[in-house]
């Protein structure tokens, strides 16, 4: 039966686990003061190659804590001569934005890491990264399978296509650690069940069982989420079974539901740890008897003020078209204010499109950038001091994940404002509000039985 169980202090550690390799632990004092909250738990919990589901704020380190065990691993690994041409960290991401971020974030602890064990005498090979998205070239995609990465970032879609290469799903068999970011928005959809789907099959055919991890700063039930992570194992007196020569299947009775366990996972759950400003906001005095006409001039005006009264501000819209329609707005009201200093981004636009906002916006070379939900987990755009939300987000979670866009740094507080046109988002924002602040999150509903999945995912391989 698998253990579902919280970190406590007696898990926790101000130091580098005593088995990381003496130049990744100078690499990382060198880089940092200290662990941060999310790291002193992960750490040595990954490094013990023990599943774990970490919930923490934006900017808390918890990416790097999620990597740093797998990084030294693959490092050991290089020294003593074991790390072949093949993949063995899998970084899961829902969105195509947050796959390039962390291949580019990746970038400083694996050249750092290497500049610094060369310095102390030790010889590591190169530990490459690459994305395979649905951006992915065709001239990236035929590189990948003749040299493949030893840590390949990717989407649930991606991966269930490389599943079924009967070619490349060579390069998978040794997987170690699979890191599935911002699992709460997966959790809660089919995108989410087909991803079970490639875990279990990934599960199947690698050699050994790799450890899970899963990321996100808000996860409820946080129980059921790790419940998702590991997934779940047949008890051992059920289920199809092979004779002592396993080679032949033997019949054995077909297990329900209650046959079933999770695989153990510890949780570490430091998610209240950082302090959130936020407040809802009316651009007129009376929402119910003014113009809208008039409630649209002030919308615009409150807009701007609090833009020229920061030095970076992401607003976050609730569709595609919105977005383009308040870019555009900007810059016809205000021509002498925003020109390339404000910027658009969302799924429609192109792979460059995009990249070139958050390049920008990471520089600072961009003051302003509007999005609907594709700069709403995770990526990092550098400092970003007030995220403005018009309209309710429809959920406190995901409230909390926009705000959480400021303040990306440790121990930076987050600061956003949502704007309100109409009382019914005047009293939706308002108790949203509310239960941010208390951290009182909305429950996710974790789908079941989702046959239409199975079916599909059965045609697609064959069965």
């Amino acid at each position: 039966m698998g253990e579902i169980k919280f970190a406590d202090n007696d898990d926790a550690s101000d130091a580098l686990p005593e088995g990381f390799e003496p130049y990744v632990k100078e690499w990382f004092n060198s880089e940092f003061p200290g662990l941060s909250d999310p790291q002193r738990y992960a750490f040595e919990l990954i490094h013990e190659e023990e599943n774990s589901l970490i919930c923490a704020p934006t900017g808390s380190g918890k990416t790097l804590s999620a990597f740093m065990s797998a990084l030294n691993e693959l490092f050991r690994m290089g020294e003593e001569g074991e790390l072949d041409d093949e993949i063995y960290v899998l970084y899961i991401s829902p969105l195509r934005a947050l796959s390039n971020d962390i291949e580019r974030n990746l970038e400083d602890p694996l050249h750092g890491i290497r500049e610094k064990a060369e310095d102390m005498g030790y010889d590591v090979p190169e530990i490459r990264s690459m994305v395979r998205t649905g951006d992915t070239t065709d001239a990236e995609k035929r590189e990948m399978r003749e040299n493949p990465p030893h840590i390949m970032i990717t989407t649930p879609e991606s991966l269930g296509i490389l599943l079924n290469s009967p070619k490349f799903k060579e390069n998978l068999r040794n997987v170690k650690y699979t890191i599935t970011d911002e699992i709460h928005s997966l959790s809660a959809n089919k995108r989410g069940v087909h991803l079970s789907l490639s875990m279990e099959r990934l599960e199947d055919m690698v050699n050994g069982s790799p450890t899970r991890i899963g990321l996100s700063a808000t996860q409820a039930p946080i129980d059921e989420i790790a419940k998702y992570l590991t997934g779940y194992t047949a008890d051992e007196d059920t289920g199809t079974k092979l004779d002592q020569n396993d080679e032949e299947v033997v019949s054995a009775p077909i297990a329900s539901r209650e046959d079933y366990s999770p695989r153990d996972c510890t949780i570490v759950d430091v998610a209240a740890s950082k302090e959130i400003d936020l407040e809802t906001v009316s651009p007129v005095r009376d929402l119910i008897h003014t113009p809208a006409a008039e409630i649209q001039e002030a919308m615009y005006d409150k807009i701007h003020n609090l833009i020229q009264d920061h030095d970076s501000t992401i607003i976050f819209t609730n569709t595609r078209s919105a977005t383009e329609r308040i870019v555009n707005n900007l810059k016809e009201r205000f021509p002498d204010k925003y020109d390339e200093n404000i910027g658009a981004h969302h799924g429609s636009m192109s792979r460059d499109k995009r990249l070139e906002v958050e390049e920008k916006l990471k520089k600072g070379e961009m003051k302003v950038g509007v999005t609907s939900t594709s700069l709403e987990l995770g990526v990092d755009i550098g400092s970003v001091e007030l995220v403005l939300q018009l309209g309710s987000p429809k959920g406190v979670a995901r409230g909390i994940q926009r705000v959480g866009r400021s303040g990306h740094q440790i121990g930076e507080k987050a600061k956003g404002k949502m704007i309100v046109t109409d009382r019914d988002d005047a009293l939706e924002c308002s108790v949203l509000s509310k239960c941010a602040k208390e951290d009182d999150l909305d429950k996710i509903q974790i789908p079941q039985n989702s046959l239409d999945v199975l079916g599909s995912a059965g045609c697609r391989h064959g069965m």
